[in-house]
């Protein structure tokens, strides 16, 4: 028996455990097809906030494979994204606005079968592209499962909670897209961009979690923006973003990317408008700091950080 074959059969035997998840989320969509609630609460609209990830490890790739970063796209923001935000939203069981839904449906049952349907199809696939990027979606499944479920609920500690996010949905997001995407299967992945891409999560993230105070302590929830208030979420944003900021700057201009620094820096000045005059309303009444004016933020940030970093990749892929 060949090496490969021994490979694939080690893999179909450590993910029986989740056969009885797909069956059960078949017979579920068989009887109800897929419900309302379910299709909400996947909420694959959000994985736009979270692209920019994936576009900024492609752009620092000298040598790509098409195909695989095609597929990693697919795993990432239609499987593993959409899993953690349905897997979330059945163990809060939200009654008020949450990330990019004002009014979210009670879940159902459907909802859980559905997200460990898409988590196994995403780590399956992910051995296609390789074993270490198998491993680290793995890590990242149970890291966002830790964070959600009730029986450990990372979320409920600022600083733990606030760590394991920016870790995961930062650093580790773009090791994996830039070993998964490249043409070798690189393990040698630059430091300073993951630490940078951190950074860039870490200095937003509390700002989602700015208008959900009240709801977060009603769960026993202390996010970092209701432990750091209104001002100091501001403040520590302000902080972090100006850190990721020259970190990236300095980064661009060691490894004579230039012109990279003037793209980031031209199409990020919308956000930084937006972001002071928001935090000065906010600064005045608290009462800004509420779902709508949230999610044109975050609206806002993640398309202009997309488009810099696309640009970015057009620019060293074509050149």
């Amino acid at each position: 028996m060949n090496y490969h074959l021994k490979s694939y059969l080690t893999i179909a035997v450590s993910l029986r455990q989740y056969i009885p998840y797909i069956i059960n989320a078949m017979q579920a969509s068989s009887n109800t097809f897929i419900q309302p609630s379910t299709m909400q609460l996947l909420r694959f609209h959000f994985s736009l906030f979270l692209m920019p990830v994936y576009w900024f490890a492609l752009s620092q790739l000298v040598e790509i494979n098409i195909m695989h970063s095609i597929a990693i796209f697919i795993i990432l923001h239609l499987l593993v994204y959409p899993a953690s935000n349905g897997y979330n939203s059945y163990m809060d069981r939200d009654t008020e606005s949450i990330g990019g839904v004002e009014n979210p449906l009670q879940p159902t049952s459907q909802l859980f079968y559905t997200t460990m349907l898409l988590d196994a199809v995403a780590v399956i696939a992910s051995f296609f592209i390789s074993v270490y990027f198998a491993i680290g979606i793995i890590a990242y499944i149970l890291a966002s499962k830790a964070y959600s479920y009730r029986g450990i609920r990372l979320k409920k500690y600022p600083f733990a909670g606030y760590l394991t996010v920016i870790f995961f949905q930062g650093a580790v997001t773009f090791w994996l897209v830039y070993h998964g995407c490249s043409a070798n299967k690189t393990l040698f992945v630059p430091v300073i961009p993951m630490i940078v891409a951190s950074l860039l999560i870490g200095g937003f993230y509390p700002l989602t979690q700015i208008y959900q105070h009240e709801a977060d302590v009603k769960d026993n929830v202390r996010t970092i923006s209701y432990t750091l208030g209104y001002k100091g979420t501001f403040l520590y944003c302000g902080f972090v973003y100006t850190l990721a900021f020259l970190l990236l700057a300095w980064y661009f201009f060691y490894s004579l990317q230039n012109t990279a620094f003037y793209i980031f820096t031209i199409c990020m000045s919308p956000v930084i408008i937006y972001f002071l005059m928001w935090a000065i309303r906010v600064w005045h009444n608290n009462s800004n700091a509420n779902y709508r004016n949230t999610m044109r933020m975050n609206i806002i940030a993640s398309v202009c950080t997309n488009i810099a970093f696309i640009i970015i990749f057009l620019n060293h892929y074509f050149e």
